[in-house]
């Protein structure tokens, strides 16, 4: 059983605080508090106490910063950040419940998409591709050598910086609402 001390997590939540109140973008702010050489990261470099830290209180309100943050002001500084454009592939019943979703909280589903990948899930959550047997060791081996110059995102791989993710639904940036308010979401 992994223990962090109570004054460990404050200690990080004083310095996310206090870089919160220069009123930093919330892409620095990500970047500095929550990215791969972050506040967080840093007092918490393994997997373990990096997991127990996301299940706290402290975590939560360094969450909630963030969001005010992204309330504000988008990030205009693409020269000290610049994004990256991901593909997800996803059934068409899924596209059509994340537009729903988007229209119905009336933001882009860029906005909502980003705003689930900064959601902290657990490794239960994730399938195992290994332990479906659909794929080969081989298989796997070629999967990895020809996506390896590709960027992972997200909480749940911690391997690489979490980046603000384009996700291409039309030619245009905004959510049209051709589908019915009553159409559920999952």
């Amino acid at each position: 059983m992994l223990t962090q001390s109570p004054e460990k997590y404050q200690e990080v939540l004083t310095a996310a605080e206090s870089r919160y109140r220069q009123s930093p973008d919330w892409v620095t702010f990500f970047r500095e508090v929550l990215g791969v050489e972050g506040v967080i990261r840093k007092a918490f470099p393994t997997f373990d106490e990096l997991t127990a830290f996301e299940q706290s209180e402290q975590y939560e309100k360094i969450q909630r910063h963030l969001v005010k943050l992204r309330e504000k002001r988008p990030s205009a500084d693409t020269e000290s950040e610049p994004t990256r454009v991901i593909t997800v592939r996803l059934p068409k019943s899924m596209h059509e419940s994340l537009r729903t979703e988007a229209h119905d909280l009336r933001t882009s589903m860029n906005k909502l998409c980003i705003s689930k990948l900064l959601q902290v899930i657990g490794e239960e959550m994730i399938p195992n591709e290994r332990a479906t047997g659909g794929s080969t060791p081989a298989t796997n081996a070629n999967h990895t050598a020809s996506h390896a110059a590709q960027p992972t995102v997200g909480f749940a791989n911690r391997t690489a910086t979490p980046a603000p993710v384009a996700v291409p639904f039309s030619q245009s940036n905004h959510v049209t609402p051709p589908f019915k308010s009553a159409q559920p979401r999952f």
